[in-house]
């Protein structure tokens, strides 16, 4: 498989999702209801996800396909294939916060090699390129690609004066008690993929999360931090994040620049 012409069709995706996600997000009212595990679902979230799904299937019909909004899909076990959040940050859509994304992501053998990860009501997009580097392309955004600026993890960070990201609708006791065992010069909360994305741009040097995810929240975050240089590791064992468990549950894990000496959890 070509990965500058996937990457030419998973940026599409991703910002035609990201125009139909505004249209709803711009409107007086929409619906939310309530998922089996109590998370939120918007109009949004299933008015995207048949979009990608849609475009996915007719553009890599062989390579197996898994969303957040597809239940049929979840009971798979696989190596190779397409990973989607539709809109990652539901919470934040329904509270008109802005920090929601689409995540389209290919992993292959287990490791996430191609993502896009688009904040439509940010205006950033990020994505890995085919020479295996990361970049955010600078709006508008067209059908083809503007001008783009290669990115990069902080290269000289300081340990006893980290910048922290964290979650802003799941921040709990155990992730500060877990930052407070480092030197941190400042904090920031995002929602969404973006914490990767800030860790992959140098704006962040770390990101640890210790609660509960699914693969399609991190697999396009991981790959444009892995491509830019960053590391995405279990928070147990320090192994990198692997994908296509079964269920694609993840354990609690930890995103970070590389010259970040990690603490045991």
């Amino acid at each position: 498989m070509q990965s500058e012409s996937m990457m030419i069709e998973l940026r599409r995706l991703a910002l035609e999702a990201g125009a139909r996600i505004m249209e709803i997000y711009g409107a007086d009212d929409f619906e939310v209801r309530a998922k089996s595990d109590a998370s939120p679902v918007t109009e949004a979230d299933e008015a995207a996800d048949a979009l990608i799904s849609a475009g996915l299937r007719a553009a890599f019909p062989d390579i197996p396909l898994v969303t957040e909004e597809q239940a049929a899909t979840h009971g798979q076990t696989l190596s190779t294939f397409l990973i989607v959040d539709p809109l990652d940050g539901t919470k934040e859509f329904v509270q008109r916060r802005g920090d929601f994304t689409v995540n389209i992501a290919y992993v292959v053998d287990g490791t996430p090699v191609l993502g896009v990860v688009y904040a439509p009501a940010r205006e950033r997009l990020f994505y890995t390129t085919a020479e295996g580097g990361a970049v955010e392309e600078k709006g508008p955004f067209g059908p083809t690609p503007g001008e783009v600026a290669p990115i990069g993890v902080n290269s000289t960070l300081d340990n006893r004066a980290l910048m922290v990201v964290a979650s802003k609708s799941h921040r709990d006791q155990a992730t500060d008690d877990y930052i407070g065992q480092y030197g941190v010069r400042d904090m920031t909360s995002a929602g969404s993929s973006l914490k990767f994305c800030l860790v992959a741009t140098g704006e962040a040097d770390l990101y640890p999360r210790l609660g509960r995810t699914m693969e399609w929240d991190t697999a396009a975050g991981d790959a444009v931090l892995r491509a830019a240089g960053g590391q995405v590791v279990r928070f147990d064992d320090h192994t990198p994040l692997a994908y296509g468990k079964p269920g694609f549950d993840n354990p609690f894990f930890i995103a970070f620049a590389p010259g970040v000496l990690l603490v045991k959890g």
